[in-house]
């Protein structure tokens, strides 16, 4: 079938028909195989979720909001429960691997495809190192608590913090990949057992911070005001980064038609509602000031409620063990976007290929730990926060726009699940995705505009003539 063509000069639009069939749709998935059910596959989404957004960046939500924090977490799960409808219907229509970047393909064109699989870099790629960044701080509290000692800050802080390399963040991006490589079902696995562990600390949180709760702790409920709100917003946006990977996994996951939209709606509403009780706890246990701005705030809670280490080392471990769940569920996610983008000729070919002995991307996984350990090692979290943000919308832009147009060109692509009251859903989806990434502040957005530039130009000198749809149709 040759692309569709809008108006202006020519967009190629992979048919939604060419990418099932490639992906092996219902079947196995190019050399993938389907070993995720419903339950690994909540735990997987679960698992890139919940880690250095809740564990660390806390603490940076609620000095832009105070403890109207609680909305600014609503806020951001509204943005992503009208985003996460349109990744459901996608991704049930169309359960393969390439998540945005493939569903953007299928209605947006190349062009718009690439920058999106550019901008994941951003979510998945750049939030590794970040995420890794929060690792190196819980490590340090958990040392802390059990021997009273800390890492020296010249290896466990990168130079912006005021060390020279953050060693434990390179460590858990090398021992994430070490598990991707060895098979998705030991990773799915381990997944589920680290996403059980973390949720049981968490809980254990509210448990312990609430029976020092005071409603005196949430006055004034809205110091700064609605802006406040909605900058506590942009900056809490970054603790739900990642249920989107859920629709990563569209060709290694059973049933994906049904368990993909499934397994997307749980894993929201489990976040939100764990996420808007743990600001509560927090909040109502000591007051904002003592949570504002404070590194391993969670664990630095439970001590003084309890009066003694034991409780935040446990806080502290569980955190060690959630935010390595979130760099081997997201590490995951950008392997098989490459992958997908590499089957298109958009970038080499060496990230499309699966060895036959474990059936997994070796040396994607490889190049991708290279590349991304490199940040891990030497940036600072607040530098890489925003910026992985402001993509992160971005591409739900896309998504929600996508949708639209995959209605209207293809009618007859679709899976289990459909968006009620289209197209006012995604529309809204746009606006509060906008909204968000307006509160994420000037300078993020020139940073993210010359983001963009490069990735344009990217296209235009290698993407634009590899690719293998051009090759067949000749535009």
């Amino acid at each position: 079938m040759s692309p569709l063509r809008l108006p202006g000069p020519p967009y190629r639009v992979k048919d939604p028909h060419q990418l099932i069939a490639e992906s092996g749709a219902d079947l196995e998935g190019h050399g993938l195989k389907r070993t995720m059910g419903l339950f690994q596959l909540v735990c997987f989404g679960v698992g890139a979720v919940v880690g250095t957004g809740i564990f660390v960046g806390l603490s940076d939500s609620v000095a832009e909001a105070g403890p109207a924090v609680v909305l600014s977490f609503v806020l951001a799960a509204v943005t992503c429960i009208f985003t996460a409808f349109s990744f459901a219907e996608l991704g049930s229509a169309i359960p393969v691997s390439g998540s945005s970047y493939s569903f953007a393909y299928a209605t947006l064109g190349e062009r718009v495809a690439f920058l999106v699989g550019w901008c994941l870099l951003l979510e998945y790629g750049v939030s590794v190192s970040a995420v890794a960044v929060g690792w190196s701080q819980y490590v340090n509290e958990l040392l802390d608590s059990l021997f009273g000692r800390q890492l020296p800050a010249a290896l466990s802080s990168g130079p912006g913090d005021g060390g020279v390399i953050n060693l434990p963040a390179v460590i858990v991006v090398m021992m994430a990949a070490t598990l991707l490589v060895r098979g998705i079902r030991e990773s799915a696995g381990a997944t589920a057992a680290m996403a059980v562990l973390k949720i049981t600390v968490l809980v254990m949180f509210c448990a312990i911070a609430f029976t020092a709760f005071e409603h005196g702790n949430l006055t004034p409920f809205a110091a700064h005001g609605a802006g406040g709100v909605t900058a506590g917003a942009s900056l809490a946006f970054f603790s739900y980064i990642g249920f989107d990977a859920i629709t990563t996994a569209g060709e290694e996951v059973k049933n994906p038609r049904r368990n993909i939209p499934v397994a997307i709606m749980i894993c929201i509403g489990l976040v939100t509602l764990l996420y808007c009780a743990v600001a509560l706890a927090a909040i109502g246990a000591l007051g904002p000031d003592a949570v504002s701005d404070k590194p391993a705030a969670l664990s630095l809670i439970v001590d003084r409620v309890t009066g003694s280490t034991v409780g935040g080392g446990i806080i502290a471990f569980g955190a060690i063990v959630a935010i390595a769940s979130v760099v081997l569920a997201v590490m995951y996610g950008q392997t098989r976007i490459l992958m997908s983008m590499s089957r298109d000729g958009l970038v080499p070919r060496v990230f499309e290929r699966v060895s036959p002995r474990t059936s997994t991307p070796v040396a994607n996984t490889w190049i991708v730990v290279t590349v991304f350990a490199v940040p891990a090692a030497f940036s600072s979290l607040d530098v890489v926060v925003n910026l992985t943000t402001i993509g992160t919308l971005a591409t739900m832009v896309a998504v929600n726009i996508a949708v639209i147009v995959l209605r209207r060109r293809n009618p007859e692509v679709r899976g289990a699940f459909r968006i009620p009251l289209h197209p006012v859903g995604p529309l809204l989806g746009v606006g509060f995705c906008v909204y968000l990434m307006y509160g994420t502040g000037w300078t993020t957005w020139v940073q993210f505009a010359v983001f963009l530039a490069a990735g344009a130009v990217l296209y235009a000198c290698y993407g634009r003539s590899r690719s293998r749809l051009a090759g067949r149709s000749g535009v």
